[in-house]
């Protein structure tokens, strides 16, 4: 219950601020990869300026997504190694236990 709430309080007011920076930007501007001439409507794109942000958000998002996740990947390996072991020393202990059935008590 306090996560949706938490969840509500902090995507509804981005929601917000979002689709506000979207109205206000919804102006043409021309985006062109080639810096050199940038008249060349070949390589020259008009596009939504709020466009262009979300899409500059969503690639910064995603290449620091990756980023991290590489970056822990050590981590992970080590932790996928110690599971690996706690299983084996595991089955080892319990191939080592005896399998005798517990002493019986004396009936009074």
């Amino acid at each position: 219950m306090v996560n949706r709430i938490v969840l509500i309080a902090v995507l509804v007011p981005l929601a917000i601020v979002l689709i506000a920076l979207a109205v206000a930007n919804r102006a043409g501007v021309a985006f062109t990869f080639d810096p050199f001439n940038p008249g060349n409507p070949a390589l020259t794109w008009q596009l939504p300026l709020f466009v262009l942000l979300f899409a500059a958000m969503i690639i910064g998002m995603v290449v620091g997504s990756l980023a991290t996740w590489i970056r822990q990947g050590r981590y992970r390996k080590l932790a996928r190694q110690r599971g690996h072991e706690a299983e084996a020393l595991r089955q080892a202990a319990t191939s080592r236990a005896p399998t005798q059935a517990a002493p019986q008590l004396p009936r009074p």
